[in-house]
């Protein structure tokens, strides 16, 4: 199953209310489901940083980009940009085809494959030309001020600590931002702090930020992958590294 399970797709009831927890993109009706998704996406709404911490499956990336979309067709934002870390996961970038682009391509893979699910292939194209929508690696955001702009930061555990720091001062004005991620999956060399975990203790506290931790609980895949979260933690490789 793909994240585009992860969220419920139902139709709007006729009752007179577009619940705050449903987003229409033009393919699908996204609803949240569960406490934990509905108060993601009403973090999201209310503050100008949303933080969403989890294992895979809560619905985390999917969400985020459904915002997104929804933030710029209701003209809140005048563009899209979302970023991931290339941090290697076993395998190495210099060994992989391809020039530069083609070589970063892979990491940005799932937060295309949600776009195409709810705008369509063509559309996303579309809309990439027209500079509305942007996926890129977090290194081409140094030196950038993102104004007016719906930016997710995806795989946030990724970062290094001196990389968190410079995605998040790159919000500029009119601008939204969420950053996602797992602190049981961290790929990071050993010794090297996640930027993530470190954003955790630094912002806990500061005002207009604002925070959603997921469970195994949370997982709305297939069910076998919730129980092979539950297994790893109970043997306790569910834990950061």
């Amino acid at each position: 199953m793909n994240d585009g399970e992860i969220a419920e797709l139902s139709e709007v009831q006729d009752d007179g209310d577009k619940s705050l927890f449903e987003i229409q993109t033009r393919r699908k009706l996204v609803r949240a489901r569960g406490a934990n998704q509905r108060g993601y996406l009403k973090n999201i709404r209310e503050h100008d940083l949303a933080i969403g911490i989890g294992p895979a499956g809560t619905g985390k990336t999917y969400l985020a980009v459904a915002s997104a979309i929804d933030a710029l067709e209701s003209e809140q934002v005048r563009r899209i940009i979302l970023v991931r870390p290339a941090v290697e996961a076993g395998e190495r970038l210099g060994f992989l085809p391809g020039d530069l682009s083609q070589k970063v391509d892979p990491y940005l893979r799932p937060m295309y494959d949600a776009l195409y699910d709810m705008l369509g292939p063509e559309q996303v194209g579309r809309m990439i030309e027209k500079n509305l929508i942007e996926v890129a690696p977090l290194a081409f955001m140094r030196g950038r001020s993102l104004n007016d702009s719906f930016v997710l930061l995806d795989e946030a555990q990724n970062t290094s600590v001196a990389q968190m720091k410079m995605f998040l001062t790159r919000i500029g004005f009119g601008s939204r931002a969420v950053v996602t991620g797992d602190i049981t999956q961290i790929d990071l060399p050993a010794g090297q702090q996640s930027g993530l975990k470190n954003a955790v203790e630094i912002l806990s506290d500061v005002d207009g930020v604002g925070f959603t931790w997921f469970t195994p609980n949370d997982v709305v895949r297939h069910e076998l992958v919730q129980r092979i979260v539950e297994a790893y933690e109970s043997d306790g490789n569910g834990k950061e590294t």
